[in-house]
């Protein structure tokens, strides 16, 4: 599949200073390109930031969950519920949902499965180019990583989901623990925990140190990281022109020389390609050509909790839809799937839940000494699938909608995006992922 008609690209705008936007620029920069990225906040502003940070391809599945229907769709509506809907007249929300509610089904899940072996298989590989390259920061695997049950029977459902991945051609290596041998691994799990398992081939990464820290090696490799400044929109029409996009800074107001390159005195900036990795505003952007999947936010909380004995590597509560991270010192605790507009402030409903459901699970943990409390928002897809690809215009890219999955797939996504860019043909692997789909 051809995706470029027009000279070999010399420039690229990168939209997004996320785990995907920073890939994005780091492979097109090895590629010779020269590149911006714009941010409208700041380098891991959005949901790369407070994230659990788990690098589990083995994991890694579609998010239209036939369990969500089994749950019943009264629970859906509760502010305790791990996954909650807000009862609101929302056109897009609406629209999202009824596409979400037709994919929670086994065929379609397995459809969606095979898209992301592939990309699975290559996800950790991934990160070991960026180390490769010069990435300081490093990924974790100090661990297992464990789930924990509070019953032998809700053990069943990730084990029916472990056997549906081994048969689409995954592997999910596993032991089957006891609560002893639970807590054995982490010391953290209460006495409440009777059994679990151990998920091999994992890793996991300090989010807002890696993103930082990717953030310089781009900047050596002299990209330009512009933060501050929202894209208001995307031209690109033209394939004999370059694309371009509008910003504003934060106050909405049109800036004037901004860039350290002095190249633009208005609110538009152009380049041969334009990569829209605008995570949760994704749909929004790209709208205009030729992406009509609807990409709803699915907003995710975390804090973290000084813990007794801190575990070595990520644990997980399954039944409860907790993961928990060690970082710094501190235990991150992660949860929730809310879907809500990216903009609307924290609900403290959402922090009272997490808790709750954790609290029992987690042996010398101090919940009321939570600080970093956070909700980002995920960029999710009614089939689960990203969507990754040259749009209608072939001068501009998208590189969003990964759901739970971004700082999984995130390097990885980059590099087939710059190789799409670079070659002007779509990577096999990007194909069922294609954005006018």
């Amino acid at each position: 599949m051809v995706s470029r008609r027009f000279p070999q690209p010399r420039t690229a705008i990168v939209v997004g200073a996320g785990i995907v936007g920073l890939s994005t620029a780091h492979h097109l920069r090895r590629a010779g390109l020269d590149v911006r990225v714009l941010d409208a906040e700041h380098v891991a502003a959005g949901a790369s930031w407070g994230n659990a940070g788990w690098l589990t391809p083995t994991l890694t599945i579609p998010l239209p969950d036939p369990s969500i229907l089994a749950a019943g769709l009264r629970a859906l509506a509760s502010p305790s519920s791990p996954v909650y809907i807000p009862p609101r007249a929302d056109p897009n929300l609406l629209r999202f949902l009824v596409g979400f509610l037709r994919h929670c089904t086994w065929d379609a899940w397995r459809r969606s499965m095979a898209a992301l072996v592939p990309l699975n298989a290559r996800a950790l590989d991934a990160y070991d180019a960026l180390t490769a390259h010069g990435m300081t920061e490093p990924t974790r695997s100090d661990a297992p990583f464990v789930a924990a049950y509070a019953r032998e029977s809700e053990r069943e459902t990730l084990l029916h989901e472990l056997r549906i991945i081994a048969e689409s051609g995954q592997q999910a290596p596993f032991d089957l623990l006891d609560g002893d041998g639970v807590r054995a691994l982490v010391p953290a799990a209460s006495d409440r925990v009777t059994a679990g398992l151990a998920l091999h081939g994992t890793r996991y990464i300090d989010p807002p140190r890696y993103l930082e820290a990717l953030a310089d090696l781009v900047r050596a490799d002299g990209v330009e990281i512009l933060e501050g400044l929202r894209v208001t929109s995307v031209s690109g029409g033209d394939p004999r022109r370059p694309a371009g996009v509008r910003v504003v800074d934060h106050e909405g107001v049109p800036p004037r020389g901004r860039t350290a390159r002095g190249d633009h005195e208005s609110d538009h900036l152009s380049a041969d390609v334009v990569v829209l990795a605008s995570g949760a505003r994704l749909g929004e952007l790209a709208r205009t050509l030729g992406v009509r999947r609807v990409v709803q936010a699915g907003r995710g909380y975390s804090f973290t909790v000084p813990v007794e004995h801190l575990p070595a590597g990520p644990f997980y509560l399954p039944a409860q839809r907790v993961a928990c991270t060690p970082l710094r010192g501190r235990l991150r605790v992660a949860g929730m799937m809310e879907f809500r507009r990216p903009g609307e402030p924290l609900d403290p409903r959402r922090i009272a839940a997490i808790r709750a459901a954790a609290e029992p699970m987690i042996a010398g943990a101090d919940f009321t000494d939570r600080r970093e409390e956070w909700v980002g928002s995920r960029p999710c897809t009614v089939d689960g699938l990203p969507l990754v690809g040259p749009t209608r215009s072939p001068r501009v890219h998208v590189a969003g909608g990964h759901g739970m999955w971004g700082v999984t797939l995130g390097p990885l996504t980059g590099e087939l995006v710059a190789e799409s860019i670079v070659t002007g043909v779509v990577p096999a692997l990007l194909r069922p992922l294609d954005p006018l789909r």
